[in-house]
């Protein structure tokens, strides 16, 4: 039986960053994923496709704000098989890279499914038939996650998951999105450009639960002159499928309406990890009730020889941080005194505008009891947010009131993605309000709010008035 000193299992962002640091520090590694090339769930039906077509969504908005600074465009003409050809270009080019990427560090890419047969050993089912059977030093599994389902809705071309929805065989003219999180609203937003009637419903009372509701804001009115409507507090109580369409029935305080039609449904109720199949029973590893594998801060299993990283070790279930935990199970491997422990893990919602953020949010410092100081910088007071014609967004600073120290960075922007890396380092170096304060931004940027939100806190910011306020004596 041929043997290796790693095999990774699954090449998404975890698996082949763990797969190429491995090599790049002199092991033999084999990486094994059911695709043909690299990239796992975020290349090719996740992050990057659905950026693309948001992309395409911001130029088709803008073609229309344009009219406000005196430039009109005629009305689009939108040729839906070049812009699939286009979205796969742009997934080609980067699965492609990471092939040659792999071949130059001399890994093995095996494209078929994998199955532990015990803690040091592994059978892949090879994709061109036949099966192959490998004894490993160390094992990383990194096979991610796929879309949850509802069972109560019917088996239907018509009911979409967020890979159906990339694939943008049509556009409906009706279109249902259950579920107001990220990926329902960012796939959402692509239709409703494209000239989708868009209708989003969510069981809790706000979208994008979990998000601190200061940021969610600007975001939510723009949502009311983009999308036909938005029901919080909402689900569905019946999809059935008819000659026409889909015939739902909603249930919620404020639905005077409740049965309606719509061409399709996307399902968008967050993701599930890749377990199943996977011979877990031939080791320790028992994965918890939501399917997660248990990991220690140096993502290693309950067995010695095998470690987890990305969507299968829990949640956030963002391909940054399996790409990090993925250098983390190399790195410990090799016994390095590494952990896995990042004090800001950023987070990037690609709607329009974008939301991001870092460390601790003002809802979680609520929930802890924690006491803190927010400073925020509203947009409208940006001079580069202005010449964009965006002032809908906020930068703010969630800050311990004794030290000063930056908890946590929230925005609220066009670009927001772009600028949380800063409010990423400001954490992790523990910076404080006076070091970004003092730290020179160029003018005019969006990045200059970061600064202002500092300057806020100490009632100087010279684009808005607003003194600070002297803190009650203890």
């Amino acid at each position: 039986m041929p043997s290796t000193q790693l095999v990774v299992i699954g090449a998404g962002p975890g698996g082949y960053a763990a797969a190429f640091l491995a090599a790049d520090l002199g092991m033999e590694v084999v990486l094994v994923d059911p695709r043909p090339v690299p990239g796992g769930v975020c290349l090719h039906v996740g992050c990057i496709p659905s950026k693309a077509l948001l992309h395409v969504a911001k130029v088709l908005d803008e073609s229309h704000a344009a009219a406000r600074w005196g430039v009109t465009f005629p009305a689009p003409s939108i040729d839906l098989n070049r812009i699939r050809a286009w979205k796969q270009e742009v997934v080609d080019k980067q699965t492609r890279g990471l092939l040659e990427l792999a071949k130059r560090r001399k890994v093995t890419y095996l494209q078929g499914h994998a199955r532990l047969t015990g803690p040091r050993s592994v059978v892949v089912d090879r994709a061109s038939g036949g099966s192959e059977s490998l004894d490993f030093q160390y094992g990383i599994l990194a096979t991610g996650s796929e879309p949850a389902r509802i069972p109560a809705f019917p088996e239907s071309d018509r009911v979409m998951d967020s890979t159906g929805a990339l694939e943008l065989e049509t556009v409906p003219e009706r279109l249902l999105v259950v579920g107001g999180g990220y990926i329902g609203l960012e796939l959402g937003t692509v239709y409703a450009a494209l000239g989708s009637r868009v209708t989003v419903v969510e069981m809790l009372d706000g979208i994008l639960p979990g998000v601190d509701r200061d940021l969610v804001r600007p975001l939510a009115k723009r949502l009311d002159g983009l999308l036909k409507a938005v029901h919080t507090g909402t689900k569905v109580a019946e999809l059935t499928e008819t000659k026409k369409g889909l015939r739902v029935v909603l249930e919620g305080s404020g639905i005077t309406q409740p049965e309606r039609e719509f061409d399709r449904v996307l399902v968008s109720v967050g993701r599930r990890p890749n377990t199943a199949g996977l011979g877990l029973e031939t080791t320790h590893i028992k994965p918890d009730r939501r399917g997660f594998i248990p990991v220690d801060a140096r993502r290693r299993t309950a067995e010695p020889t095998l470690f987890a990283v990305g969507d299968v070790a829990g949640e956030p279930m963002l391909a940054h941080k399996a790409s990090h935990e993925g250098r983390t199970a190399v790195e410990a491997i090799h016994g390095q005194p590494v952990v896995f422990d990042p004090a800001a893990i950023p987070a990037v919602i690609f709607t329009d505008p974008e939301i991001a953020w870092a460390g601790l949010t003002e809802s979680q410092a609520a929930e802890r009891g924690r006491e803190v100081v927010v400073s925020r910088f509203p947009w409208g007071a940006s001079g580069r947010a202005t010449t964009l014609d965006r002032p809908d967004g906020v930068t703010k600073l969630v800050l311990d009131p004794e030290t000063e120290r930056v908890l946590g960075v929230g925005i609220c922007g066009t670009g927001a993605g772009e600028l949380i890396a800063e409010g990423v380092l400001a954490i992790e170096m523990a910076a404080t309000a006076r070091d970004l304060e003092q730290a020179i931004h160029p003018h005019p940027t969006l990045s200059e709010t970061v600064m202002e939100a500092a300057a806020a806190f100490f009632g100087t910011a010279s684009h808005i008035y607003r003194p600070r306020k002297p803190r009650p004596e203890a």
